[in-house]
């Protein structure tokens, strides 16, 4: 038991040792969501229990959320460790919500040919955000990048100006303007060049010593940290357009279950989307009206399938679809779904209530086929002679039926009208060519 003992000490402090001097990374590539958030979160967690000296996030994106955003500056400020966000490979950026990312490091760098600027708030789409809330927007966003600046030492006046005039900067014209801290070539440029400044790391004043670092080949020991299933699945579906062609594709299964029941595959298919829509949910600022309008818009249509009103319900519910999709996300988070994809879903909509309605008309103005009406015009054969009474045969039925002159049994007969249980027929007569 002791030698055991003895092993696992040994092993823990190795493992302590080999964490000491590796520098933990990662990588943060497209737009900042909340699944990026979760994953920097972790990243720092992990990084700080395993006793590493650093965490470099590996950056490269266009922007993204504003309370994503919030929350990871939230998480740099707050770190146990010092955080060193480094904009590469060369052709990255730090754009928009980059910005605010990069500025709230400890230790800021870019590699050649990397940029960062244009912080300007915008909506899910790009476009301006217009009115008293696009101001309101702004003049928050501003005041975020100022106090960012302010707290970690960088130029105040350049990170407002990427708010309100959307300026951007090279990475050379980023390091005069004391936006990062300086210019590397590569991770162990960036962790030579961060050895030896002294930042603030949980109220504390502390020099980065990063010389352990460094392997014997002069390249650093590095330890990825890679997003976990869960985090990507969330990635991908914290996009508003995903999440919404889920919710659109949940009430599609869904109703082609209620509508053919035994299909099976539309229900499972169905519920999956449906409660990944839900997830999404959780982590996107979801509208109630604009939810509740896409909810009456499906059920308009259901409506129209199940009990037709020939278009009535049908045209409401795709003016419901077509406003729930507009108002689906607040208005204070400038999120929208597509426009495009909001004209091609109402489109395949429109298109399923035209064949419905098209269905519906040609079906009423269609000859009945069945009952007593389908009988009219039909052809048959007397079984017994026809006159005041007699039967015949009709769509191999027995008929009783009468007729206004005479018919020998076995002659052709054609029905002109039914009269309850009877019908009443006349002698079919081939017509004579001239």
């Amino acid at each position: 038991m002791l030698a055991i003992g003895l092993a696992v000490t040994c092993s823990s402090q190795a493992l302590a040792q080999a964490a000491a001097t590796s520098v933990y990374r990662a990588h943060v590539e497209g737009p900042i969501t909340p699944a990026v958030v979760d994953y920097l979160d972790g990243a720092i967690v992990a990084a700080h229990a395993a006793g590493a000296p650093a965490l470099i996030v590996m950056l490269d994106t266009p922007g993204g959320l504003l309370e994503s955003t919030k929350a990871i500056v939230k998480s740099f400020l707050a770190s146990p460790l010092p955080i060193i966000v480094y904009v590469a490979p060369g052709g990255a950026s730090a754009t928009s919500a980059g910005v605010f990312l990069t500025i709230a490091a400890h230790v800021a760098a870019m590699a050649p040919g990397t940029s960062i600027g244009a912080a300007h708030p915008v909506g899910g789409q790009g476009e301006d955000i217009p009115g008293d809330l696009g101001k309101k927007v702004e003049n928050f966003t501003a005041a975020f990048g100022t106090a960012i600046a302010e707290r970690r030492g960088r130029n105040i006046a350049w990170a407002e100006k990427a708010v309100r005039e959307s300026v951007t900067a090279t990475e050379s014209d980023a390091v005069k303007l004391a936006v990062v801290d300086f210019v590397a070539e590569n991770l162990a440029d960036v962790l030579a060049k961060a050895g030896g400044r002294k930042v603030e790391v949980a109220g504390d004043e502390i020099t980065l010593d990063m010389t352990a670092v460094i392997g014997a080949d002069g390249q650093p020991r590095v330890v990825d940290i890679e997003m976990t299933l869960r985090q990507r699945v969330l990635a991908v579906i914290a996009d508003p357009n995903i999440a919404y062609l889920l919710m659109m594709a949940a009430m599609l299964g869904l109703y082609m279950e209620f509508t053919h029941p035994g299909a099976v595959m539309p229900g499972v298919v169905g519920a999956i989307c449906l409660l990944l829509a839900l997830l999404a949910g959780q982590v996107l600022p979801i509208n109630l009206t604009g939810l509740l309008l896409l909810l009456l818009g499906m059920g308009c249509l259901i409506g129209e399938a199940m009990a037709p009103s020939f278009g009535v319900l049908g045209l409401g519910g795709i003016v419901a679809l077509a406003l729930g999709s507009l108002f689906l996300y607040t208005t204070d988070s400038a999120l929208q779904v597509d426009r495009r994809l909001i004209a091609s879903v109402v489109a395949c909509f429109g298109a399923f209530l035209l064949l419905v309605v098209t269905v519906l008309v040609r079906d009423r103005r269609r000859p009945a086929v069945g009952g007593g009406e389908g009988l009219v015009g039909e052809f048959g054969v007397a079984l017994t002679e026809v006159h005041r009474n007699g039967q015949v045969r009709v769509h191999g039925e027995r008929w009783n039926a009468v007729s206004t002159a005479p018919i020998q049994s076995g002659r052709e007969v054609t029905v002109e009208s039914v009269e309850g249980l009877c019908v009443r027929v006349r002698e079919r007569k081939e017509e004579v060519q001239p």
